[in-house]
């Protein structure tokens, strides 16, 4: 998550949807640019609001992306942390000690797909959250502006203008997961098992596999 107060801007971060690349605009390009204290990275707009409540009153935006394609690009950056960390990359072995008990769901499912889609979901709460989860404000609706990560570049520009940027041709993803299109992951069972768990989703922004 980041916040400007003096653009009132508050930006709600849904894993694996392009929020590192959101932080990074306000890390590097709002003087104010702030983390809100005591509440996780990707805390939700309702538990930020709860934090400091003066938030209702802000320009509120997430980004969203096609659950299929999350949830591989989910596993894919998970597995290639141990990897890395395995290899000897410093920044990955921080990761892992740093917090272990976040990364440990990723170290169980990592040589198979089918078990991070089958059986995560279902044994790992985050794994199986809707996004749309991070985005409703109490009482319902969702935050002012959501993004879709297959816009990523116009909508970016949406954020860019609220917080008094020019916009940019271009903008290159942060922390994005290598990997081949999404479909090649998939069978019946494991495409099923994604509409079920994430049917808020595809329902509330238009997905389909």
């Amino acid at each position: 998550m980041r916040v400007s107060d003096s653009h009132r801007v508050l930006f709600v971060h849904i894993p694996k949807t392009g929020g590192s690349t959101i932080d990074a605009i306000f890390d590097r390009e709002i003087e104010d640019g702030r983390r809100i204290p005591n509440r996780q990275r990707h805390a939700t707009y309702r538990r930020l609001v709860q934090a400091e409540p003066q938030f209702r009153e802000y320009w509120s935006c997430g980004f969203v992306r096609n659950p299929w394609a999350r949830m591989v690009s989910w596993w894919t950056m998970g597995g290639e942390v141990f990897t890395r960390a395995e290899a000897g990359f410093e920044k990955a072995q921080n990761h892992l000690q740093s917090n272990p008990e976040h990364w440990a769901p990723f170290g169980e499912y990592r040589d198979d797909f089918r078990r991070f889609v089958l059986e995560g979901t279902v044994e790992v709460k985050r794994f199986g959250q809707p996004q749309i989860r991070w985005l409703t404000k109490r009482g319902g609706g969702l935050v002012d502006f959501v993004g879709k990560v297959e816009n990523f570049v116009e909508d970016v520009n949406v954020v860019r203008e609220h917080l008094g940027l020019e916009p940019v041709p271009e903008q290159p993803r942060r922390n994005k997961s290598t990997h081949g299109h999404y479909s090649e992951y998939y069978d019946d069972e494991t495409r099923t098992r994604v509409a079920e768990v994430f049917a808020d989703d595809i329902e509330a922004f238009g997905y389909t596999f």
